[in-house]
């Protein structure tokens, strides 16, 4: 028999507002949203008055509330309701990927000690059930690597400039009105959403814990009209792209950085709000994953999942990290980067491995070349300056193959 489900929600705005009108149209769910704290009283509601208070506490000590949902956009707020939440024996669904991705020891600690359930499918890829996929089906599976778009925002924002030819403001405006774009759009458009969405994504597919800035990543800010054009050159196109990629030497290798992607390539299909996820595994090859990755009703639908989920007592347990041996972070790699920059002076063109190509006769100049990894991670030049870092489609390149690649590099360029 499942068990009623009494909801303490927070937060009512696109996504709360979504789940409260999903939850009107499942009643066989069993689920009912007993009271919401807001923050802003005086504004105007499309629903009950009587539903809502800004008393957090109404919500947390409210005995007869045995399921808290946290959908708003303060991540310190959000741990101290879902860390309370879990003390106090409820269960917890959160969409908060800052608050996850800053606090993810905290939270596993959490669960282990007080037994609670805290689901955050809508946290990663909104209507994309990817951290099940991760912890069902690839549980025992020997992953190879996972390619995503795990942000709809930056994904709208790029198809809206390179296919039909806006600017990078009006694309923005566009998003935030859709209400694709976070309420500080630089979390979306420097990368910051998907880097923290990608920190437990590793986790669910590797058993890695590492925090945000340990991942190399950058937004789409800095991409100019000539790479666009480059692009188009090349029959390919530019996507913020989070990958990880499971080493030779049983490592993992992880960033979130803008890539060219081939006009064949599975991701090139993702456009607008939409989210794509490829995982590569040992024994079911590759396989693609599609969906919209913002919005108030797909978001609102993976929200609405793991409330289902809760109903028989459903649980991340996180196999890759308590029953497999955990992977982690490598820097030991190269990645074939294209640059392009105004003034070659501010590029350190000596650290770079090799340089396979240059274009130096074009207002707005570029090159291809590999360079380290750790290079990139412990600089920010690459950021700065008004300079577009861009991964070529097949960027990583291991330190075993760096040799063989330089020699074959300075031979066709006929040194040495």
């Amino acid at each position: 028999m499942h068990q009623q489900l009494n909801i303490g929600l927070f937060g009512f705005g696109v996504v709360g507002e979504g789940l409260y009108k999903v939850l009107q149209q499942t009643p066989s769910l069993k689920a009912e949203i007993k009271k919401v704290c807001i923050k802003n009283p005086g504004k105007k509601r499309n629903a009950p008055e009587s539903l809502f208070t800004t008393n957090k506490d109404e919500l947390l000590n409210d005995p007869t509330i045995n399921v808290i949902v946290e959908v708003i956009d303060d991540a310190d707020a959000a741990f101290e309701i879902v860390s309370t939440a879990l003390r106090n024996g409820k269960q917890v669904v959160s969409a908060s990927k800052k608050m996850i991705a800053e606090h993810l020891p905290a939270l596993l600690e959490l669960q282990n000690t007080t037994g609670q359930s805290l689901l955050y499918e809508a946290a990663a890829c909104a209507s994309i059930p990817v951290i099940r996929n991760l912890e069902e089906y690839y549980d025992n599976d020997l992953l190879h690597s996972i390619k995503a778009i795990v942000n709809g925002s930056t994904n709208f924002i790029l198809t809206k400039i390179f296919e039909e030819g806006l600017d990078f403001k009006q694309a923005l405006l566009l998003a935030q009105q859709a209400g694709f774009a976070e309420s500080n759009p630089k979390l979306d458009v420097e990368g910051y959403d998907a880097v923290n969405k990608w920190t437990f994504l590793l986790t669910h597919a590797y058993g890695i814990t590492s925090g945000p800035n340990e991942i190399l990543f950058n937004g789409i800010q800095n991409i100019h009209a000539t790479d666009a054009t480059v692009a188009s050159g090349k029959k390919q196109e530019i996507k913020l792209v989070a990958q990880a990629q499971k080493l030779l030497n049983g490592k993992v290798a992880a960033f979130v950085l803008p890539q060219f992607i081939k006009q064949e390539d599975h991701l090139a299909f993702v456009k607008n709000e939409y989210n794509g996820v490829v995982i590569e595994s040992g024994f079911s090859d590759k396989q693609f994953f599609y969906g919209k990755g913002a919005g108030s009703f797909p978001t609102a639908s993976a929200v609405l999942s793991d409330i289902s989920a809760l109903r028989y007592g459903y649980k991340y347990e996180y196999k890759k990290l308590y029953h497999h041996q955990p992977h982690s972070l490598s820097q030991d790699i190269f990645l074939r980067v294209y640059i392009s920059f105004d003034d070659i002076a501010l590029v350190p063109k000596e650290e770079f491995e090799w340089i396979e190509e240059w274009h130096a006769n074009e207002d707005r100049k570029y090159l291809v070349g590999v360079i380290a990894f750790s290079k990139l991670k412990n600089s920010n030049w690459w950021k700065e300056n008004n300079n577009s870092l861009i991964l070529t489609p097949d960027p990583v390149i291991e330190e075993t193959e760096t040799r063989k690649l330089k020699k074959r590099s300075l031979e066709l360029a006929g040194i040495g």
